[in-house]
């Protein structure tokens, strides 16, 4: 049995106070849509202040996102859910966001395939996919739900952590879901356990 082909290592990219940015990989400048492009051909890469040594790789892709959204009918982000964002910042409620999103967000990445067959296979006003977007969110929300109630800092209320829709609940998730919530959600454990022993 052969042995598994080790992790490439992310490629680093220098970003000068001319703003410039210098792939060490190839050698070579490169700009913001370069970047982009390495992402969506899913090359990895953290992107370091040259000066300071600063890991900056997040403001780096969020000045990506920027870029993108700004192009003509590229746009991704709701102008409700950028409101709603915002209002996460300083609520109590902010360090379950980002596990929450990238939960969402790794469910939709592997749904993507058969989301792709139904805009494929049926008119744009009849076309299910809308409908199964919204069963997945709610499903989505079930499953976080369910998974965080299993940590006693939450408490034993009952009430959701993450806002329900109006729609009836979903169906249960299934056990191999909730397994891999548990292990989507240990490193939000450790991070809540260590608030909590802080003075």
């Amino acid at each position: 049995m052969s042995a598994d082909k080790p992790q490439a290592q992310p490629v680093t990219i220098k970003k000068y106070a001319n703003r410039r940015l210098y792939n060490t990989g190839t050698s070579a400048y490169v700009t913001l849509e370069d970047l982009a492009s390495m992402v969506k051909t899913g090359e990895d890469f953290v992107v370091f202040d040259a000066k300071s040594g600063e890991d900056i790789t997040r403001s780096v892709l969020t000045q990506i996102i920027f870029e993108q959204e700004s192009k003509g009918g590229q746009s991704l982000l709701p102008i409700t859910f950028l409101r709603q964002l915002i209002r996460f910042y300083g609520d109590s409620m902010q360090m379950l966001v980002p596990s929450y999103l990238e939960f969402t967000i790794d469910k939709l990445t592997h749904e993507q395939g058969k989301f792709r067959d139904q805009m494929m296979s049926a008119p744009l006003a009849a076309n299910p996919i809308f409908n199964s977007l919204e069963e997945q969110t709610r499903k989505n929300m079930a499953m976080f739900n369910q998974a965080l109630a299993m940590f006693s800092p939450f408490g034993g209320t009952g009430m959701p952590l993450v806002p329900e829709t109006s729609e009836p609940p979903a169906p249960a998730p299934e056990k191999n879901d909730i397994d891999d919530m548990k292990r989507q959600l240990d490193e939000l454990q450790k991070k809540i356990e260590g608030l909590s022993r802080k003075p």
